[in-house]
């Protein structure tokens, strides 16, 4: 059941909520991992509301705490060179894979670079990854450079031609200098080649406003330009998604929603919100 399914049917009616429901709104709206200054601010908004518009005033409402940045990959005019960064355990490998199999199953050519060379286990997934979708991983020997394996599927890429090059980072996140570093140099290597087209930024939706507090510091430290958010179901624990687009306003361009690889697809506002509202 939505967050404000409950809400809305004891509006119908009604001119007005008491204060009551007010109060149970507001534990669901914090339950549900908007955090306190969302919830603040919807309330606020939702006072007027009134028992035969709740339903259009909530949506209005919610969808302007949502970003109206554009939700697409960028265009690129050589190879769409796209950078998968976030904490270990979000995830994020998995994600590159899953989005390099829709843009296949696009008709895309799409190739994968194993940049993730601090855990063998990473590399190792997204080989086997590649072998099930039938993508090509470019990967290098055990403890390789980081920014070495991206400059060298940068280069693998371009002569190839292929339309999108994914590249998998390392998750370590020991503090906001180290990760600068870090996927700086990857960045700069890789941009002597080609050009970055997007850095997607993958949050665990389970991990509540954790997730908001990893997405300020990755926004500080890199050009974050979309997100990849896993574990969204859009029931209510699926809050976090309006609280992060809200805080930051980076745009959450696709959902992990499942263990395989077709459980991945494009963000949809409107969907997500008559879940949050309705389900």
């Amino acid at each position: 059941m939505g967050i404000f399914s409950k809400f809305v049917a004891k509006l119908k009616g009604q001119s007005t909520a008491d204060p009551l429901d007010w109060k149970v709104l507001e534990e669901e709206l914090l339950a549900a991992d908007l955090g306190p200054k969302l919830t603040a601010e919807i309330l606020k908004s939702a006072q007027g509301l009134k028992g035969d518009d709740a339903l259009t005033s909530l949506t209005q409402i919610l969808n302007s705490h949502l970003s109206g940045k554009s939700r697409a990959l960028s265009d690129a005019n050589t190879v769409g060179v796209v950078l998968v960064v976030g904490v270990n355990g979000t995830g994020k490998t998995t994600s590159a894979a899953k989005l390099a199999n829709l843009l296949k199953s696009s008709g895309f050519s799409v190739m994968l670079a194993a940049g993730d060379t601090f855990r063998a286990a990473a590399v190792d997934q997204l080989q086997t990854w590649g072998a099930r979708i039938g993508v090509s991983v470019i990967s290098g020997k055990n403890g390789a450079e980081p920014a070495a394996v991206a400059f060298d599927a940068a280069v693998a890429a371009k002569e190839s031609k292929c339309n999108f090059l994914i590249i998998d980072t390392a998750g370590r996140l020991h503090n906001k200098s180290d990760l600068m570093a870090e996927l700086g140099k990857v960045r700069r290597v890789v941009e002597k080649t080609l050009p970055i087209s997007e850095v997607l930024l993958v949050i665990d939706a389970t991990t509540g406003q954790n997730g908001i507090a990893q997405a300020k510091i990755f926004a500080e430290a890199v050009d974050v330009t979309g997100l990849i958010v896993t574990k969204l179901d859009g029931s209510a624990r699926g809050g976090v998604a309006l609280a992060i687009e809200s805080a930051l306003d980076i745009p959450i361009k696709f959902i992990g929603n499942g263990e395989g690889e077709r459980d991945f697809a494009p963000f949809e506002p409107g969907q997500y919100l008559s879940g949050l509202i309705n389900d």
